[in-house]
């Protein structure tokens, strides 16, 4: 739950830290004092968008901070998803706004993402305003309320996983609807393309041992020198001896007198060893002479081979490599449009399975979904009946329609507010207090399908008064029993059967405004009960009457 929220620099609220309780909390004050104020820090808490008007004038940064304490598994989950572990089992968010630029967002001291935030928000807390009526005025989204009640979670995400598949499907076998003349074309053109390229039998590296051979061809003459001056310097002349007939030389000396000069021997087997290896040499240039001669026969031909894989290139890739993947890429799409009649029948045949498997779950699902709606609509029209409607009758329509991301169906929630009218859509209907009442109803009836901690409800009271608003605050203090409830009221039949009861309350000072909050006691509370039901003269009697309230109310 909640246990505290701390505000700074927020509108009109300059610092103000408020410690919430079980049960149910409740908050009242003038028009105008900042109630929506929580509600906003609470939001930006939320990891919801933020405006910098929000930021108190003449400040350059604003400061939000919640503190959660045994946040639900659900919740703890999510935490543990994103890298967050509750400490002793309490859960820190902090959000601060900055008017220069991005504001920043911590949990548990550690910095994260707004939309991290919002992400971990909606297994913490659920907030209903006058603004989120609109999911009663929108049929699209009443589906939802069904699959929370008959908790077909499972059942919705295995459809959906099938259709998903079908749409794949579907899109591929649309994409191979080639009309003949379309298929023939391109057919024409990748069998050019794969001729082309085969008749060209590139192999990779071939480019560069080219570019090698005609280095070697432009320096042919200089090159057919060096290695015939290097083969008469190691073997010599008709005039002179090279180095390996001068080494035989020096080692048949030294072997002539290794009878009367040991140390000579080992040196004269060294030069032998010398002589092998300028003669490996020689024979090595030899062979690279006639190799070269060779080489410098095919220059044309290089350079016209050099020329076909530069023309290649422009139309089917930088490289040697790119240009094979384009060849194997062309011919597939080739042995697939050849093979169009045989693919086609056999996308065909998964697309039509996928669909009737897809389409099964779907009627599986809707089958749960009617027998679902029936209990919700008679579970809400009772709890609508105890918060004074007693005379609403309420259907769900749900009517079959093509498959789609939730199934085959369409569910609207129809109202009769008066008997003998027939039910109609929601939003031509209910005024706002009919609409805030049943939400309550709906999430009351919800409330034991999810494990979110915290309810907020923002002036749930608009547009009701007398019986409706007290049954309204029996009905919250009855939800506050297994979560805790936090409510923005302007009514006193609710702030009445509070547990915890906040003041929030504006005053000038200086020529700024400043907004506090303030955790009422008994009188406290009586005082402030007299002012709702009193407005600006505030009676014996009336305080009486308050009075009266909160001693109904055994908490307080």
């Amino acid at each position: 739950m909640l246990s505290n929220l701390y505000i700074e620099n927020i509108a009109v609220i300059e610092k103000t830290s408020i410690d919430f309780g079980k049960g149910l909390n409740v908050l009242t004050g003038e028009t105008g004092a900042g109630k929506s104020i929580v509600i906003d820090s609470i939001n930006a808490i939320l990891g919801n968008r933020t405006s910098k008007d929000l930021i108190r004038s003449g400040c350059d940064s604003a400061f939000v901070s919640a503190e959660f304490t045994d946040p639900s598994p659900q919740a703890a989950a999510v935490l543990s998803e994103y890298g967050f572990e509750p400490e002793e089992g309490t859960v820190i968010i902090q959000r601060e706004l900055s008017a220069a630029g991005k504001g920043r967002c911590r949990i548990n001291g550690r910095p994260t993402t707004a939309s991290v935030l919002k992400a971990v928000g909606v297994y913490l807390m659920n907030i209903h305003g006058q603004h989120e009526n609109y999911e009663l005025m929108s049929p699209e989204l009443h589906i939802r309320y069904i699959d929370k009640l008959g908790e077909l979670s499972e059942e919705l995400q295995a459809y959906q996983t099938v259709y998903k598949r079908y749409q794949v499907l579907k899109n591929e076998l649309d994409k191979a609807r080639y009309d003949e003349a379309e298929r023939e074309r391109r057919l024409d053109i990748l069998n050019y393309q794969v001729d082309e390229l085969e008749a060209a039998e590139l192999t990779v590296g071939e480019y560069e041992e080219l570019l090698e051979q005609r280095t070697l061809i432009e320096n042919r003459e200089r090159i057919a020198e060096a290695l015939n001056e290097a083969k008469e310097w190691l073997n010599g002349s008709d005039e002179s001896d090279g180095a390996i007939q001068m080494t035989e030389s020096a080692s048949r000396s030294l072997s002539e007198i290794t009878s009367v000069y040991a140390d000579a021997a080992s040196l004269a087997e060294r030069l032998q060893n010398v002589i092998y290896e300028l003669e490996d040499c020689h024979s090595e240039i030899a062979d690279m002479t006639e190799s070269a001669d060779g080489e410098m026969e095919n220059l044309e031909a290089i350079e016209d081979r050099i020329d076909l894989i530069h023309r290649l290139g422009r139309k089917y890739g930088d490289t040697i490599e790119e240009m094979l993947q384009f060849l194997e890429k062309a011919r597939q799409e080739r042995d697939y449009l050849e093979k169009y009649e045989e693919n086609r029948e056999t996308l065909t045949k998964e697309c039509r399975e996928a669909y009737q498997q897809a389409l099964g779950l779907a009627e599986a699902l809707s089958a749960r979904r009617r027998t679902t709606a029936q209990h919700f609509a008679e579970a809400v029209s009772k709890e609508m009946a105890f918060l004074d409607m007693p005379n609403v009758s309420l259907i769900v329509r749900q009517e079959k329609c093509p498959l789609n991301m939730m199934g085959c169906d369409a569910a609207e929630i129809l109202i009769s507010a008066n008997p003998g009218e027939d039910p109609k859509p929601v939003a031509k209907i209910a005024s706002g207090g009919e609409l805030s009442r049943m939400m309550l109803a709906i999430k009351n009836v919800l409330a034991d399908k999810d494990d979110i901690d915290t309810l907020i409800f923002d002036e749930i009271d608009t547009g009701i008064s007398g019986s409706a608003a007290q049954k309204v605050g029996l009905k919250l203090k009855e939800v506050s029993g297994s979560r805790q409830v936090l409510c923005v009221t302007h009514q006193a039949q609710i702030a009445a059967l509070a547990d915890e009861h906040f003041k929030i309350a504006k005053t000038v000072s200086g020529g700024k405004t400043y907004t506090g909050v303030t955790a009422l006691d008994f009188d406290g509370r009586r005082n402030e009960l007299a002012r709702i039901i009193g407005g600006v003269e505030i009676t014996k009697a009336t305080l009486d009457y308050a009075e009266e309230l909160l001693r109904q109310n055994p908490v307080a």
